[in-house]
């Protein structure tokens, strides 16, 4: 019966344990790689959002650009006249 035992612990150590490190090899590396582009998207999410700080101005620009049409298409008028 011993011997059994003894056989059983041999095939454990040299079968199932390099099969069952081969497999976790094969899991851990796409962990890597993922938490590598994870890592990777945090960092350019966060630059990405230092540059949309300039968003809310937009609506001041919009309405700036308008008076700016508004006053060129005057200024225009007022030199047809002119002439």
């Amino acid at each position: 019966m011993n011997w059994w035992w003894l056989i059983a612990d041999i095939l454990l150590i040299a079968v199932v344990a390099p099969t069952v490190v081969y497999f976790l090899n094969k899991v851990y590396r796409p962990v890597q790689e993922i938490q590598a582009y994870a890592h990777d998207i945090l960092e350019h999410g966060v630059l990405l959002t230092g540059t949309l700080d300039a968003v809310p101005k937009l609506g001041r620009t919009r309405e700036l650009t308008a008076q700016t049409r508004d006053a060129a298409g005057r200024y225009v008028a007022a030199l047809g006249r002119l002439v």
